[in-house]
């Protein structure tokens, strides 16, 4: 299994399958004066509106529609989005699941993972503690693993967020992605195959995929941050870095103050209320990091938005002081 695998077409069958179990997430086109950013056109792709509040639904269906699943059911590990997404598509489909998440995993996330049925396991105090004790759990207990983002059916899964993206909007010019395992960028990258830039984003706290693309292949790196329960894992994935080496122009790092300050403009501007690591793809653009041409349309996945920050919808600002309050640094996934 190789980042061949993960092609246009298996891409088109993927959505096929899942499609009666997705939302097609709508855009929203703006344009540029509305974020301060002069004549250009700026296209937001809303998938904090997907089932389970984030893009992973659709590597959740994806796996379980084209794996066998064993009695024992399924087992994820995940400090938030992912449990939520497995936990939401197994309760769908009616199949058991056991999601592991670690004591620091976010209160509503943890409560929608059990909202949706699962058994919910809190071990550990990071991520790597979370996966560690569901592999262990796999081993005595059986049961199939859905990987985060390292697995071709999760990659093929957030692929189709490309393959909605192009038919609702097919002029692009540049997609700005937000990076953490990297399953949302590899597949959509993947999808794209060089038709249009595509631009990945990390947080300063947690350069997962700018590390691995100097080292020359996924390497550990730091994780922390505002957007560290989405945006930080240990290391990029196997599959997703050789699409990334052949398909992503560049990758940019924004900190968590222009993260903060994504999230506000996202309200003030279309209320739409993310969590950070939703946000932080917009951030590159509204804090100057990527800088784009006169004219040029860019589009957004605004990929999230589990959070509890909701403060500044009631008239407060976030800022640096309320945001660990808000979205308390969790696991990496």
């Amino acid at each position: 299994m190789s980042g061949q695998d993960i092609t246009r077409e298996r891409i088109r069958l993927t959505e096929e399958l899942i499609r009666p179990h997705v939302r097609r997430t709508p855009i929203l086109h703006l344009k540029g004066i509305e974020f301060g950013l002069g004549s250009m056109d700026v296209v937001l792709k809303l998938e904090l509106l997907q089932h389970s509040g984030s893009f992973k639904a659709r590597g959740a269906f994806a796996n379980i529609l084209m794996r066998e699943i064993p009695k024992a059911g399924i087992v994820a590990a995940s400090g938030g989005n992912h449990g939520a997404a497995v936990a939401f598509a197994a309760m769908k489909l009616g199949k058991p699941a056991t999601i592991f998440v670690p004591t620091v995993a976010s209160p509503a996330k943890v409560e929608r993972i059990r909202g949706y049925g699962a058994r919910l396991i809190i071990s550990g105090e990071s991520y790597a503690d979370a996966f560690a004790k569901s592999e262990d759990w796999i081993r005595e207990d059986g049961g199939m693993a859905i990987h985060a983002y390292d697995q071709r059916e999760t990659l093929l899964g957030q692929g189709t967020v490309g393959l909605e993206f192009q038919e609702q909007f097919p002029t692009l010019d540049t997609l700005l992605v937000a990076v953490g395992g990297g399953g949302l960028i590899g597949g959509i990258a993947a999808w794209y195959s060089g038709d249009t830039k595509i631009v990945g984003v990390e947080p300063e706290a947690a350069p997962t995929l700018a590390t691995a693309l100097r080292a020359g292949r996924p390497v550990d790196s730091p994780g922390g941050g505002v957007a560290a329960d989405s945006l930080a894992p240990r290391r990029v994935g196997e599959l997703m870095f050789p699409i990334a080496r052949r398909h992503l122009d560049h990758v940019v790092l924004v900190s968590d103050q222009a993260i903060i300050a994504a999230q506000k403009q996202l309200w003030d501007v279309a209320r739409l209320v993310a969590e950070p690591g939703g946000a932080a793809a917009l951030a590159a653009l509204t804090s100057g990091k990527y800088k784009p041409k006169h004219n040029e349309r860019v589009g957004v996945v605004v990929c999230g938005g589990n959070t509890e920050a909701v403060a500044f919808s009631k008239g407060q600002e976030p800022g640096p002081e309320n945001a660990r309050a808000a979205d308390p640094p969790l696991a990496q996934l």
